[in-house]
């Protein structure tokens, strides 16, 4: 019985979020890019976590440390047919490890974003 071919998943970028992946260290950029490819096979990366207050495993969050920063790359496999990078950003929050309100919300706004493409693109 022969494997059948992996389906490789297109990858949209929401606003800014690949013009500040591409500012973070290249062995971070690296990584996350790891990540999205397991992704994008429907696979996930060992990085990968679930994000707090997003329900599920729909919107995920790959973790990066790197010289003593954590940079975050968060993602949503909510559709099944793609990928769409919600956000990339160097975590700066000295009280512990959740993420910062600020980028919560703006993670809200960009997976709405994300919903209304998504639905364009099946028209």
């Amino acid at each position: 019985m022969k494997d059948r071919p992996v389906r490789i998943k297109p990858v949209f970028w929401m606003a800014s979020s690949r013009k500040d992946l591409k500012a973070f260290p290249k062995v971070v950029q690296s990584d996350v890019g790891y990540a999205l490819f397991a992704a994008q096979r429907g696979e996930e990366y060992r990085s990968v976590k679930a994000l707090k207050g997003f329900g599920g495993r729909s919107v995920l969050e790959i973790v990066a440390p790197h010289d003593g920063d954590t940079y975050r790359a968060v993602y949503t496999v909510k559709f099944e047919d793609a990928v769409y990078v919600l956000h990339a950003f160097q975590k700066k929050s000295t009280k512990g490890i959740a993420t910062p309100q600020r980028e919560i919300d703006l993670i809200r706004r960009r997976l709405a974003d994300a919903e209304q493409h998504y639905k364009g693109r099946q028209n």
